[in-house]
This record gives C-alpha cells, sequence and structure tokens, in this order.
C-alpha cells in the first residue's frame, strides 16, 4: 500500500501539487470571506461570485509552479492576466458600493468604499500566494510538506487580513451631550447649531455623545481624515441604527475636530441608545488605509526631536 502511494505520487505529482495548491489557495479564501454587519459580500450571490474568484486565483498560482517545471515560461503570463482581473475586480466593488452608497441613510463615503475595494483586490493576491507557495513545495518535495506549507500560510492569511482599529491610535469615551441656547456640544466640543426647539428636545432624549482622543500627533492627523471620520460614522449607525429619515438635515449624525487638541467629538442619534456599546464600537472602527496620516515619520520632525 505504502508502496503504491509513493509510485501514485510519484507518478502524478504535478496534478497533486496544483489540486493541494488550488485546495489551500480556495480555504484562504474561505477564511478572508466574511458577511458580516455591514452585509457584504452579500449571501449567496456575493460570496458565490467571490469563492469563484478565488478558485481562478488559485488555480492560477497553483499551475504557474509546474509551468516553470517543465520551462513553459509563457505560461507565467497568465499572471498578469489575473493582476489585470483582479484590478476589475476592484473596480467593480468601488462602481457597486458606489450605487448603493447613494441610498444609505448615512454614506460610507468614498474613502471607506475604496478601501473595502482594495481589500478584496489584496486578498486575491493573497490567495495567489498561498496557491503557488502550498504548490511549490508539493511539487519540490511532496505533498505532506506541502500540505503543511499550506497550513502555515493560512496562519499568516490569518494575520494579513485584519488591519489596526481606531483603538490602536485613540482612546474613547462616553460624552454627556449638552445644548447650550441652539448651540450642541459634545462634552466641550462644538457640534453644530439646533434651531429647532423639537429637534433639541429629540436630541436632549436620545441622543449619544462620544470623544476621540488621539495618542499622537499620527493618530490626530488620521481622524482629521473626514474619510476616517464618515467610517466611524458609518459603523455607529449600522450597528445601533440611527433615528432619522431622510430629509432631516438636523438629526444628522456628525464628528468634528477640537482644533487645540485634535480630540474628535461624534454625535449621533441612535435606534439603541447604548453609550457602552456606542464607545466600543468607535474603538472598533478599522483605521482606513487611505486615511493614514504619519507627520512624525517627516524628517523635519525628526530632526526638531
Amino acid at each position: 500500500m505504502v508502496h503504491w502511494l509513493e509510485t501514485y505520487t510519484s507518478n502524478h505529482k504535478y496534478m497533486l501539487g496544483v489540486s493541494i495548491g488550488v485546495l489551500f489557495g480556495l480555504a484562504a479564501r474561505l477564511l478572508m470571506m466574511r458577511t458580516d454587519y455591514r452585509q457584504y459580500p452579500t449571501y449567496p450571490h456575493g460570496r458565490i461570485i467571490h469563492v469563484s474568484l478565488g478558485i481562478i486565483a488559485a488555480a492560477l498560482g497553483a499551475v504557474a509552479i509546474p509551468a516553470l517545471y517543465k520551462k513553459d515560461y509563457t505560461a507565467i503570463t497568465f499572471l498578469t492576466l489575473a493582476a489585470q482581473q483582479f484590478r476589475d475586480v476592484r473596480k467593480m466593488e468601488r462602481d457597486t458600493l458606489t450605487n448603493i452608497d447613494s441610498m444609505e441613510l448615512v454614506s460610507r463615503g468614498t474613502t471607506y468604499i475604496e478601501g473595502i475595494a482594495m481589500v478584496f483586490e489584496g486578498r486575491n493576491y493573497l490567495v495567489i500566494f498561498t496557491s503557488l507557495l502550498t504548490s511549490l513545495f508539493s511539487i519540490a518535495f511532496n505533498i505532506w510538506i506541502g500540505s503543511l506549507a499550506g497550513a502555515v500560510l493560512i496562519f499568516v492569511v490569518q494575520f494579513l487580513k485584519s488591519g489596526k482599529s481606531i483603538s490602536h491610535i485613540a482612546e474613547v469615551e462616553s460624552a454627556p451631550l449638552r445644548i447650550e441656547g441652539p448651540d450642541l456640544y459634545v462634552g466641550d466640543i462644538y457640534i453644530m447649531n439646533v434651531g429647532l426647539k423639537a429637534d433639541q428636545e429629540l436630541i436632549a432624549e436620545r441622543g449619544l455623545g462620544v470623544i476621540v482622543k488621539p495618542f499622537n500627533p499620527n493618530g490626530k492627523a488620521t481622524l482629521s481624515n473626514l474619510g476616517q471620520r464618515q467610517a466611524i460614522l458609518y459603523d455607529l449607525s449600522t450597528i445601533l441604527g440611527v433615528f432619522r429619515d431622510s430629509g432631516e438635515p438636523s438629526l444628522v449624525p456628525m464628528a468634528k475636530l477640537d482644533m487645540r487638541d485634535g480630540r474628535l467629538g461624534v454625535f449621533m442619534l441612535p435606534q439603541e441608545k447604548d453609550a457602552g456599546k456606542a464607545a466600543e464600537v468607535v474603538r472598533r472602527v478599522p483605521i482606513l488605509e487611505s486615511a493614514v496620516r504619519m507627520p512624525t515619520e517627516a524628517s523635519v520632525n525628526k530632526g526638531g526631536s
């Protein structure tokens, strides 16, 4: 039995290597795909699309190694085709989410949409990377070492699939709302002017306030990005609900900076009024890659320090 297995794996090492590479590549894509509170990708059709693209990415990565072994270098050009295809995936996600965003009571914003589209493109490249290396180890050594390499890569993918959140750059705490005449404050941070008495009463009854205090100048610069602020408002409104309808501008959630120290005051009217939960939601909001700013890394700031 052992001899037959060794003979079979020796005679079909390319087929087995590709199969294992595709299997682990698909497993990596399934691990990175989750329909969460944002309901994206949608279920089932959105998931079907991304699983299908994951299989294609895994197959492209896995077959590259047998092509190299057989000195068929022109076959590697398929990887450039994959890169173009996944750039189109990014464009498709951007266009889809932009069209959906116009129908939201609280929009994601272009920065959040671009971040999601970038993630979907990048995860397909992680699938190619996983299947290619798994296939390489399976063909160069044996299927057991290839499977071990695939398992290690799955852990690497698990580590790389998520970025940082607001809790990494700032302290988040609940803050009382304060109305002085027509002026609305979160703590001591001015938010907006509310003229109607009915709106003032509604805000006093149902409103929530959160203050985000950045740890350093990098966090201050990141929180000043309008796209990052909109991401905070969107996540809060999606998880806690929003107590408003279209055509009510005074009830729109809002985030404003304290220009003196860079703190961010967040105001919203949730369906579920829970100050502790609101603060925890803000802590878990992802930091958008295109919103990250690091002024302390500039040479003039390093020299000054």
